[in-house]
């Protein structure tokens, strides 16, 4: 037996020793991975070098501001078109698809004009009324008023548009504002227009035809419904997320005095809100069984914009309440098969709390991470912004009628008149098209790019590995103080974080980079994926769909091992890799403590997140659904009420999560500090335990000739 002990211990490290002179994370350290720190710094001032260049080169104006065929902004102050802020098209019928929609890139003459036109007009109408030419004009070339020119010339010379049609501004662009009644694409009331050459043609033509009309144009419409939602219940969602903060809060506060019973609690009432969401499922099911419609197939419906319409149907709440039940089932079980570990776990939460308790700034610490990794959000979003903007205006050659062997030519605007182009085709014209460039600088671009995306992800992993290194420090301090509060340092947090900055910025760097990495290959992965959606390679797509799995494990075990190595670093100020490894064969050492009490402290903080978030979801759906009597008549009318629920749901999981990750971090960094623990000291008077008195009961373990507190 002691052959095989020895033996496992030979696979993964050797126990650590014990020392009486280790009180927590030791002081006397020294710096470590320097190299990687100057390859931090390196990288930080190519990265500030590929910003400046961005900046230099970028112009957000053309992501802000739409252009006209001349190259010119549309609404920029300083400008001819300062007062003209949306863009028109002359012919609209020359977007061909949804994707020219989007991009707003369409074959024909653009202009700047200070409002969209709200009727439908042509321009052999408008020159048969002076106030209609009047209004007209505005829609044509600047300074165009020459009505002694015949239709054909107006149109050849690009004068004006044979016709306007009734639109709104989408994006700053004229688009035309068609309605759908019946599942009929109406411009007006009408079905059909005159194009302005006498001939009637159908309204779907004005986007790409019928069925890609209705997709582009549902769309739109539910983001417009959308938005709607979100301005007449923004100030409803922001109280929502206020009292998701004061639940948190004051859940935190509890768990500091009442961590055994608010655990408890927790659980119960979880099991309380499923079993309501199981009996309320069952009631909405029972009252639709027996009306009409309700049993229609998802199949037959297919897919709708008003989510509304699935709750009408008995199916969708016997998924709901099969959902709920098997949630309720497996938790059950859990509780009743982990019911030892559950209490080892409570102990580690209720020592978590009283460190908490005793180094309260750890609450606060976390908003300084939030900053940090918003500074690096904003910077790279800025970064990207002008990187995407560097480029050069590109016109090209577009032909209205005539078949014309340059069409789809890059040209250039002040010297094409000149050309042989305007010989051979008299209808062409040379237009913008879109921004681009065949420079040097700009094949480039692409590489800036992923830079900017890869030290992002550096960056960001550094501040965050920063927050959990000093959060792992100030928490070891509290461990390892023999008699607590009062062998631990003045200000653990401060220290700790001094510490990490001082002599651990390499091994910070080192353990970021390696997670960068893996992030920025599952970028390429997925853009790879993306540009190979159209391919019909499935070997292909079979081995892309591995690797993308592959990379996620990696980086979620690369996550996990960091996290453990970073709270090594922490309390012994030893290299990452030294770290890493000596983290790992503790926890492997401990592989039955891990994969069960480590987990099921993690799955009671989960609880909590879930009733706060269910509480307040709860709340919401009562509210925005207008069941609350007191409130009903303050409720907003909404397009889709789940909108702001699903938005309050979401935010108030972040915010649970933002208070609960200091104790996650507590918790990690107790767990292996009681690892180490069991590992250094077996209770005699010479090695006594520095576990809390609450563990010792549990593991039956005692401090001989000292008395537990």
């Amino acid at each position: 037996m002691a052959g095989d002990e020895e033996n496992y211990y030979g696979k993964h490290g050797t126990p650590q020793k014990y020392d009486p002179s280790f009180k927590g994370p030791i002081h006397d350290r020294s710096c470590t991975d320097i190299i990687c720190c100057i390859l931090l710094v390196i990288a930080i001032v190519g990265y500030v070098v590929v910003g400046i260049v961005a900046w230099t080169h970028g112009d957000p104006r053309k992501v802000i501001y739409p252009t006209d065929s001349r190259g010119q902004f549309c609404g920029q102050l300083g400008t001819p078109n300062e007062n003209k802020p949306f863009l028109f098209y002359f012919n609209i019928l020359k977007c061909a698809s949804p994707l020219v929609l989007l991009e707003f890139q369409c074959p024909t003459k653009q202009i700047c004009v200070n409002k969209c036109p709200d009727q439908y007009l042509t321009y052999l109408n408008a020159r048969k009324q002076s106030k209609d030419f009047e209004y007209y004009k505005q829609f044509c070339i600047p300074g165009f008023d020459s009505p002694q020119k015949s239709l054909p010339e107006v149109l050849k010379d690009g004068d004006c548009p044979s016709m306007i049609t009734p639109s709104k501004a989408l994006a700053r662009r004229c688009l035309p504002a068609i309605n759908t009644k019946k599942g009929v694409i109406m411009v007006g009331n009408d079905t059909t227009f005159e194009d302005g050459l006498g001939q009637r043609r159908n309204v779907t033509e004005l986007v790409e035809g019928a069925k890609k009309a209705n997709v582009v144009l549902e769309a739109r419409q539910l983001a417009m419904k959308i938005f709607e939602d979100y301005t007449v219940s923004w100030y409803w969602i922001i109280i929502g997320l206020v009292i998701a903060m004061v639940f948190s809060f004051i859940f935190v506060v509890l768990l500091r005095f009442l961590a055994g019973i608010m655990i408890w609690v927790m659980i119960v009432l979880v099991i309380l809100v499923l079993g309501y969401g199981i009996v309320h499922c069952y009631l909405e099911y029972a009252r639709l069984k027996g009306e009409a419609g309700s049993d229609v197939s998802l199949k037959d419906l297919g897919f709708q914009t008003d989510l509304r319409v699935y709750l009408h149907l008995k199916q969708t709440w016997l998924a709901f309440m099969i959902i709920l039940c098997i949630m309720e089932v497996i938790i059950i079980l859990l509780l009743i098969f982990l019911r030892k570990r559950i209490l080892i776990a409570i102990a580690l939460i209720k020592e978590a709390s009283r460190a908490v308790g005793h180094i309260m700034t750890s609450l606060v610490f976390p908003l300084c991470t939030f900053f940090l990794v918003c500074l690096c959000v904003a910077y790279w979003a800025s970064t990207a912004v002008f990187l995407s903007t560097s480029n050069e205006a590109v016109y090209k050659v577009f032909n209205d009628t005539s078949k014309c062997d340059y069409a789809g030519q890059t040209c250039i605007p002040e010297t094409f008149n000149m050309t042989n182009i305007t010989k051979q085709c008299p209808d062409a014209r040379c237009l913008f098209a879109f921004y681009g460039g065949e420079t040097a600088y700009h094949k480039y671009l692409i590489i800036f790019q992923i830079y900017n995306a890869f030290m992002f992800f550096w960056l960001a992993n550094f501040v965050i590995a920063l927050g959990q290194v000093t959060l792992a420090g100030a928490f070891a301090s509290y461990y390892w103080a023999f008699k607590k509060p009062d062998d631990m340092p003045a200000f653990p947090l401060f220290s700790s974080f001094g510490r990490a900055l001082r002599y651990h910025t390499g091994s910070l760097a080192f353990g970021s980079l390696i997670l960068a990495i893996v992030q920025i290959i599952r970028v390429l992965l997925e853009y790879l994926d993306h540009r190979l959606k159209a391919a019909e390679n499935k070997f292909a797509k079979f081995l892309l769909t591995c690797l993308k799995c592959c990379f996620w494990c990696l980086e979620k075990f690369i996550k996990f091992l960091n996290r453990n190595a970073y709270i090594m670093i922490a309390i012994y100020g030893t290299n990452f890799c030294t770290s890493a490894k000596n983290a790992f064969f503790l926890l492997m050492r401990n592989i039955i403590r891990v994969a069960v009490l480590d987990k099921v402290t993690d799955f009671l903080l989960f609880l909590g997140k879930l009733l706060i978030v269910g509480s307040v979801g709860i709340l919401a759906f009562f509210f925005f659904t207008q069941r609350i009597d007191v409130v009903q008549d303050t409720a907003p009318t909404l397009n889709y009420y789940w909108v702001p629920i699903l938005t309050v749901i979401v935010g108030s999981y972040l915010i649970a999560h933002g208070f609960f990750s200091v104790y996650a971090m507590c918790v990690d960094t107790l767990f292996l500090c009681f690892l180490e623990d069991l590992e250094r000291n077996d209770g005699s008077s010479e090695k006594p335990y520095f576990m809390s008195s609450d563990l010792k009961k549990l593991l039956n373990k005692t401090n001989k000739g000292h008395l537990d507190a």
